[in-house]
């Protein structure tokens, strides 16, 4: 299944799901869930950042939150930063640089 690019959205492939190999972008595309007009302003509590120590892992190529910006927030919550190269599915198409922080948190 191929998903057409609209402009300027230059495609789910290209920008949500790049790096993931096609057979899981389609099955990706096929099941994601538009998001929610209300998630950008509604009130979802007190940020746990605030309280709690925080890792961040930060995809070079990521098509949907430049780097510069999750580097801002990951700053801002004083985070532990690690970078990969990977998109903004690094869960999916890096998962070993995704374990490797999860071990590097739970050793701290």
């Amino acid at each position: 299944m191929q998903i057409e690019p609209n402009s300027p959205y230059p495609g789910f492939a290209e920008c949500f799901a790049n790096g993931v190999d096609p057979e899981t972008t389609a099955l990706l595309a096929a099941t994601q869930r538009p998001a929610l007009t209300n998630q950008a302003s509604e009130a979802s509590g007190p940020p746990a950042w605030k309280t709690i120590p925080s890792w961040s892992l930060i995809g070079t190529e990521d098509h949907v939150i430049p780097a510069d910006r999750h580097e801002f927030m990951s700053t801002r919550a004083n985070a532990t930063i690690e970078t990969v190269n990977a998109g903004h599915l690094s869960l999916i198409s890096r998962p070993e640089a995704v374990t490797k922080v999860i071990e590097a948190a739970e050793t701290s």
